[in-house]
């Protein structure tokens, strides 16, 4: 069975929820940040980056979003989440979510984890400053050059449509206001409704608006 290892309010929201489209059976262990259970040696063990999401299938562990989002798609074709039989709608599907993941959250994370790039406390708090520019700079690609509409890719569900959805519920939290983008607002709203991710959420315990 895939053991799948989250912590709540993070980017491992996605894959969680592609694993409940998928009907997939799984394990799901819940990492207390708080508590840094990311940084202890066990669960070093499985992801040496000491971050979430985390899968481990009988191969091995796999990490990053994009790379699992892929194996959830690939493993379980009837559930239909990427085209797989398109050699370039996949890619457009993996270009999608390497965006988010390479860009997007990497200017989201400017706002909390500074530290990563600076350590001068003048430096960390500039990048804290320009996280609503860069973000909304990169949310206004999405919406105007990416999101098809209703559906990341068109008509049609994808991986790349619970990834979306993850990233846009911390639009809030970076001091941007999600209405100036309706495409992307509609998107979020839309996800929230589904089954399946109202499922995820709950299993993490997390409530949204």
């Amino acid at each position: 069975m895939i053991k799948f290892f989250y912590a709540p309010h993070t980017c491992a929201l996605a894959s969680h929820i592609a694993l409940v489209d998928a009907d997939a059976r799984y394990e799901s262990v819940r990492l207390d940040f708080r508590k840094e259970e990311q940084r202890k040696p066990e669960y070093l063990s499985v992801n040496p980056k000491g971050r979430v999401p985390s899968l481990v299938t009988e191969r091995g562990a796999l990490t990053e979003t994009p790379a699992i989002l892929a194996f959830i798609a690939q493993s379980f074709p009837a559930a239909k989440l990427a085209p797989l039989e398109d050699a370039f709608g996949f890619a457009k599907v993996q270009a999608f979510n390497s965006y988010l993941c390479s860009t997007v959250h990497v200017a989201h994370a400017h706002r909390m984890r500074g530290y990563r790039w600076a350590d001068d406390p003048a430096a960390i708090a500039a990048m804290q400053k320009k996280v609503p520019a860069s973000v909304s700079e990169c949310f206004g690609l999405i919406e105007h050059e990416m999101l098809e509409g209703p559906f990341v890719m068109g008509k049609g569900y994808t991986i790349c449509d619970p990834y979306l959805f993850t990233l846009s519920q911390w639009l809030d939290g970076d001091g941007i206001d999600i209405a100036r983008f309706p495409k992307v607002h509609a998107h979020r709203r839309l996800m929230a409704e589904r089954p399946q991710v109202k499922k995820a959420l709950e299993e993490e315990g997390v409530t949204t608006g």
